[in-house]
């Protein structure tokens, strides 16, 4: 079979050559080649050649591993050299160790993302969801494959936003290698990889990467290719390491241009007339009139030319354009009913294994295994891993010629496909939290799997299905969001629906712009103006998109438009058939969703007066929500809007007594008011449902020192840093009351495991100097004044008592 599947590349004949001949030179001898490029328009057998290189390279006992655009970072890239070395019986155990620690350290840095980014030293109740963390980090630019938001970022937020997080990471995490696992993940993993290569290098005569599609994964791919094979920053690499790539485009000059002596460019051009002469004749089509029309038809394309071969035709009637009527062609020469279904049902999905097989023939398993082997043997049928994929030129006509012969049979098809991948997901689902299946592999497969068939068999749910995936793909980051995008596109494309292909088009023009934040503008841009008010908008009421240009003007803060310089209008990358789908239906909780996010998002950048606008955009659309409520009310407080935050306060825990958050909130923002006592009130009722809630606990010990009580203060600081010991805030907090109680010396130790915690926390420095002072130690003291004001120059309290300070000092 396998045989039969290479002779395909028998006009390849020079470049599988070359490659072969690459492992007779040393890497020393100035012929050797370190990179391979393939290049060439979509059809031209690229892939085919990749793999086949992947075979010669395994024939001469290389260690080998192959990757394409279902790796969407470089960590996700090395994971799958992992698996990939690992089958063939050589594990990377350190890079895998580490791989596995970089999940968790992002993870905890998303954490820690939620306190960093948050103003100090008046801090704010955690949010919750990761959504705030993702932004803050991708806004940083330290989250891989995330898009940065420096489009809408204030540069001097963005520099002391950086610089805080930075610290903060640098003092949270265990080691330095911690934190740069996950401020430079691949300048980590890939010393790593390199050390592991150089290990390995011993006992295999060569080492071949392959990395496919790299009109895809170049973006991220690209860069950090050349770092590795070009500079010595991440270790040397074994001299026995040859890369192969392969995508559309050339290897790019300004990048690549002085490594040509090292490297060979191979362009795919469609196979001259010799070459595909030569491939007809091995699949036994000599007769001249058939070898013309079919060089005629095919344009010497390799994928074409296998297909109209195995068609077996006698006469140049029986050879018909292939790119319209290949499968019919293919058809009119099998004799079994059964394999004739076959070619046509391995279409409907885009990667075929035998489970998916079975459901796309409709057959039982032993069936399903015999003619599943049969396709292996197709020729435009790829093996991607233990996969297959049949190449979009053959695929597209099998497509449109089962949409255009039975509608019915195409729905039905991909409906029983749909409701398999879901049955599939569900499995994957039972026993496990749902906020990880985001992060497993498996569950992304089967769930983008189970929405393309859905939007192929027009399920009217569908695309509203997606789009809110989409909006927790987001949060993910841009990686995962572009492979949603992917999917709107695929199913759109392949059922034929040019106003998906078009949104699907919108949306990855706004990833390519604005990176997810544009992705969730491009959607409330779709779906229109909610009223004016939020009085007729029923809570979870579905809402349907109006036009272009009827769209109401937004009345106060509640309405749907935010100012045109928060809502940027996302360039398109590629045609579109319409402005705004007129087909899509979105929830309003989905709609409200999506503003909580850039709520979050404009915080995160503290820019409490977006977050504001909106929140209120969500209340128009879900006005009885207590989490957006508890959620405009903390942001109002710090805007001194404290009336309007007691108002949406007071209802949010009215709506949700059991809410913590807002209770909290509610206790600050009457302690802003005046009312110590209604505070203490709200505070108290906030930690009877949350002991350990440390912002709370903070604000309980303002309330005391309102109310005249130091012991009461303390108490609740020290309940407050037991519960948050990573709280530099909390500890900040601590020394303050006891510098109040005069306990000085304890006070240095509070302000300096503050300052281990955040070596950027201005007041922090100011305090301690303070204590300092009072102690007696004038340098000391002016030195911790003077950083404070490095910090943060316009610390009118520091200022006054680093004068006071050299007065001391100059008498």
């Amino acid at each position: 079979m396998r045989r039969r599947t290479r002779a395909g590349l028998v006009a390849r004949s020079a470049e599988r050559e070359l490659f072969r001949r690459n492992f007779d030179t040393s890497p020393d001898d100035g012929r050797h080649r370190f990179l391979f490029h393939v290049h060439g328009t979509a059809g031209v057998g690229k892939t085919r050649l990749v793999k086949e290189f992947e075979h010669l390279a395994r024939e001469q006992g290389a260690l080998t591993a192959y990757v394409d655009e279902t790796s969407g970072s470089v960590p996700e890239v090395l994971e799958a050299v992992c698996r990939q070395f690992a089958a063939q019986g050589h594990r990377l155990k350190d890079l895998e160790r580490m791989l596995a620690t970089h999940r968790e350290r992002r993870h905890e840095a998303e954490t820690a993302a939620l306190a960093a980014l948050a103003p100090a030293p008046d801090g704010a109740p955690s949010a919750g969801g990761m959504a705030l963390a993702r932004a803050g980090l991708a806004g940083l630019g330290l989250v891989p494959g995330v898009a940065p938001f420096t489009a809408v970022l204030d540069p001097e937020q963005l520099a002391h936003g950086a610089d805080r997080l930075r610290s903060v990471l640098a003092a949270r995490f265990r080691s330095h290698e911690d934190a740069r696992l996950i401020l430079d993940p691949a300048s980590v993993l890939t010393s790593v990889l390199a050390d592991e290569l150089d290990a390995v290098a011993s006992d295999v005569p060569w080492i071949v990467l392959l990395l496919d599609t790299f009109e895809r994964t170049g973006p991220f791919l690209d860069a950090w290719l050349h770092d590795l094979l070009t500079t010595d920053r991440h270790g040397a690499l074994p001299d026995t390491v040859v890369v192969v790539t392969a995508g559309q485009h050339p290897a790019d000059p300004a990048r690549w241009g002085t490594f040509a002596d090292f490297m060979t460019s191979l362009l795919l051009q469609p196979f001259t007339e010799a070459e595909a002469r030569g491939l007809l004749a091995e699949r036994g089509v000599t007769a001249e009139p058939v070898v013309a029309e079919a060089l005629r038809l095919t344009g010497g394309l390799p994928v074409l030319l296998s297909t109209i071969a195995g068609t077996r035709p006698a006469g140049p009637e029986d050879v018909t354009d292939p790119s319209a009527t290949a499968v019919e062609r293919f058809l009119k020469w099998e004799q079994d009913p059964g394999r004739r279904f076959a070619a046509l049902a391995g279409a409907l999905p885009r990667l075929l294994d035998v489970d998916v097989f079975a459901v796309a023939a409709n057959c039982d398993r032993d069936r399903a295994e015999e003619l599943y082997t049969w396709v292996e043997t197709l020729p435009f049928a790829d093996r991607l891993g233990g996969r297959l994929r049949y190449h979009d030129i053959v695929r597209a006509p099998m497509l449109r010629l089962q949409r255009g012969r039975s509608p019915r049979g195409w729905a039905d098809g991909h409906g029983r496909l749909a409701r398999a991948f879901c049955r599939w997901r569900e499995q994957t689902e039972s026993g496990r939290d749902s906020g990880t299946l985001w992060l497993d592999e498996t569950w992304c497969e089967l769930r983008l799997g189970e929405l393309y068939h859905r939007l192929c068999a027009d399920d009217p749910a569908a695309v509203p299905d997606t789009l809110q995936d989409l909006v927790e793909a987001c949060d993910q980051g841009e990686a995962l969001a572009g492979r949603w995008i992917r999917v709107l596109e695929d199913a759109g494309r392949d059922a034929g629906v040019l106003d998906a292909v078009a949104w699907g088009g919108q949306l990855a023009g706004a990833l390519a712009a604005g990176g997810t934040e544009g992705v969730l503008d491009t959607v409330l841009t779709w779906a229109g103006a909610p009223p004016t008010s939020p009085g007729p908008v029923q809570p979870g009421a579905a809402y349907r998109p109006v036009g272009a240009g009827s769209r109401p003007v937004p009345a106060g803060d509640t309405g749907y438009g935010a100012p045109a310089q928060q809502t940027p209008a996302w360039p398109q990358s590629r045609p579109v058939y319409g402005a705004i789908p007129s087909r899509i239906t979105l929830p309003a909780t989905l709609l409200a969703r999506i503003h909580r996010d850039r709520a979050l998002a404009h915080a995160a950048r503290h820019n409490r007066p977006a977050a504001v606008v909106e929140l209120g955009h969500a209340l128009a659309l879900t006005p009885d929500d207590p989490r957006t409520l508890a959620l405009r009310g903390e942001y109002l407080r710090p805007l001194g809007r404290h009336a309007e935050a007691v108002a949406d306060l007071e209802r949010a825990t009215a709506l949700d007594p059991a809410d913590a958050y807002a209770w909290a909130s509610l206790g600050t923002v009457r302690l802003a008011l005046g009312h110590p006592e209604e505070a203490r009130t709200a505070l108290d009722r906030a930690l009877a449902l949350q002991p350990d809630y440390a912002w709370a606990l903070v604000r309980r010990a303002r309330v005391a020192r309102e109310l005249g009580d130091p012991e009461g203060r303390l108490a609740a600081l020290d309940r407050a840093v037991a519960a948050d010991p990573d709280s530099a805030w909390a500890h900040c907090e601590r020394g303050d009351a006891l510098h109040a109680a005069g306990r000085d010396r304890e006070a240095l130790g509070a302000y300096d495991r503050a300052l281990a915690l955040d070596p950027g926390y201005a007041s922090a420095y100011a305090s301690r100097g303070a204590a300092h002072q009072r102690l007696g130690h004038l340098d000391e003291a002016l030195a911790d004044l003077e950083r404070a004001l490095e910090l943060n120059p316009s610390y009118a309290w520091a200022r006054e008592r680093r004068d006071g300070v050299v007065q001391d000092r100059d008498g």
